[in-house]
């Protein structure tokens, strides 16, 4: 028999993720982040995105650990730029059985409507570790302008 500690906080933790688990299904059915004729709008995950910007672009962070660069497929068309890929499981020989599988494996597709002031042949990507950074540069009518004006 294996002693454990008792921890009273372990319940909490199930609870989270459970409720984790909840609200990214139910954001991924109403979501319009899914390709109807695509394949990938079965997918049973959906990876973390974080879009931020400054002066001169808009930034995609996506969190896509587990996933090979050639996995991952980017496109833009209509305004929209779409993310879909693959994480494949570690686990798929017979030999193998699991007795807890937590992290998400399969296909999935994200896509996000882009403003229309942006410079489309300049879109960046680049796959580091894991992280997806997507850049994605401002049209010059997008950008701040400060305007002195004159009081008389």
């Amino acid at each position: 028999m294996t002693l454990l500690r008792y921890n009273p906080a372990r319940e909490f933790y199930n609870t989270e993720r459970e409720f984790s688990k909840f609200f990214n299904s139910i954001g991924e059915m109403l979501s319009k982040n899914s390709d109807p004729d695509s394949e990938s709008s079965l997918s049973n995950w959906m990876p973390l995105t974080d879009i931020t910007e400054d002066k001169n672009h808009y930034q995609l962070h996506v969190d896509l650990p587990g996933i090979k660069k050639e996995d991952v497929k980017i496109s833009f068309n209509n305004g929209r730029l779409s993310i879909s890929g693959e994480r494949k499981s570690e686990f798929e020989s017979k030999d193998t059985q699991s007795h807890r599988i937590e992290r998400a494996y399969g296909k999935f597709y994200r896509s996000f409507s882009l403003p229309e002031l942006i410079v489309e042949d300049k879109i960046e990507a680049e796959f580091i570790d894991g992280q997806l950074k997507i850049s994605i540069p401002k049209a010059e009518e997008a950008k701040p302008k400060e305007i002195e004006i004159k009081v008389k």
